[in-house]
């Protein structure tokens, strides 16, 4: 959910600079099932114009119509949405649409966490009753203080969403032939934030890897890995035995949450012998941590379907699950 509150951010500034007001639209609370979960926000202007959703489309022309009244009065309300007598989503949304108007302390403290990669801590206040009420409102939670995302005052007595978002997902792909293309560009569309690293005798420039937000051409040598935290991904796809070993040699300090080698488990096998050669000495949390082949096995084989394979191996990493079908899976698709 990190990158989709960047992209709402990232949005109202741009109205702002044309004058357009904002309507916050966020999920709360929820009796039941839904399409998602609550912490999910949706960006509405007064020309019409959304940025996200609160479901997968159902929900959306109920919020456009109720927060007329939030742009004509500016003050926050609350609404339902039983999805049970219009969906059979058999779950009940608590949806609160506030105005949206973060002051410049809000921005700067949201900016400064999102470039230091630090969570993302949000309270929102609502009750669990249709109608306008003053003190509803969203807030940014940071050590220096909390920072409104509207100009009204939180009201004691209501109930309190707390959300903390991690950084989002970094995915570092070295290689620049055309499997990389397709996993730069797909990563980009999930909202990851994608570094590309190309050998520097590749002729290859920034405009190649669509969705990239970060592109450096260097030799295997002198590349310095970056901090990495557990939310960064990192996947070897140059296609060169070469490159790939004297790239694990430099990240051999690293500890990204996902470490992934393209090929198969022959080339992975030989690769971890000729690095334990180099290595002084072996680091097995290191080691623990590489996947290779990466992937998961849905019988891909086109670059297109490889990227896939790869990501959805990434997220499971990431979120500590196994992939698995979810019709074989026990209880509820969200713990």
């Amino acid at each position: 959910m990190t990158h989709e509150v960047i992209h709402i951010v990232e949005a109202y500034r741009k109205a702002r600079e044309i004058g357009q007001q904002s309507v916050l639209a966020t999920v709360v609370d929820l009796d039941g099932s839904s399409y998602r979960r609550p912490g999910v926000r949706m960006l509405l202007l007064e020309n019409g114009a959304a940025f996200g959703a609160v479901s997968g489309g159902c929900v959306e022309k109920e919020v456009h119509r109720q927060a007329r009244e939030v742009f004509e009065t500016g003050i926050p309300r609350m609404m339902t949405y039983d999805g049970r007598f219009r969906l059979g989503c058999e779950g009940t949304l608590y949806i609160l649409l506030e105005p949206f108007e973060p002051g410049d302390s809000f921005l700067d403290a949201f900016q400064e966490r999102i470039a230091n990669r630090l969570p993302l801590e949000l309270t929102t206040t609502y009750r669990r009753e249709d109608g306008a009420r003053e003190g509803l409102m969203t807030q940014l939670i940071t050590p220096g203080g909390n920072h409104p995302a509207g100009k009204g005052k939180k009201a004691h007595g209501n109930l309190e969403f707390r959300q903390v978002l991690p950084p989002r997902l970094r995915l570092e792909l070295f290689g620049g032939e055309h499997d990389t293309v397709q996993l730069s560009g797909l990563a980009a569309q999930a909202g990851w934030e994608v570094c590309v690293t190309v050998a520097a005798d590749e002729s290859k420039n920034r405009d190649y890897f669509p969705g990239a937000s970060d592109f450096r051409s260097v030799i295997p040598e002198q590349w310095e890995a970056p901090e990495m935290d557990r939310q960064t991904a990192v996947v070897l796809m140059t296609h060169s035995y070469t490159k790939d070993l004297k790239y694990l040699l430099r990240l051999s300090g690293a500890r990204p949450g996902y470490l992934g080698i393209l090929g198969p488990a022959s080339r992975r096998e030989r690769l971890l012998s000729d690095l334990l050669d180099r290595m002084p000495e072996p680091d097995d949390e290191f080691f623990g941590q590489i996947h290779g082949p990466a992937g998961i096995d849905i019988g891909a084989e086109t670059p297109q379907e490889i990227a896939l394979s790869i990501l959805a191996e990434i997220l499971a990493v990431a979120r500590q699950k196994d992939a698995i079908p979810l019709r074989d899976k026990e209880g509820r698709i969200h713990s």
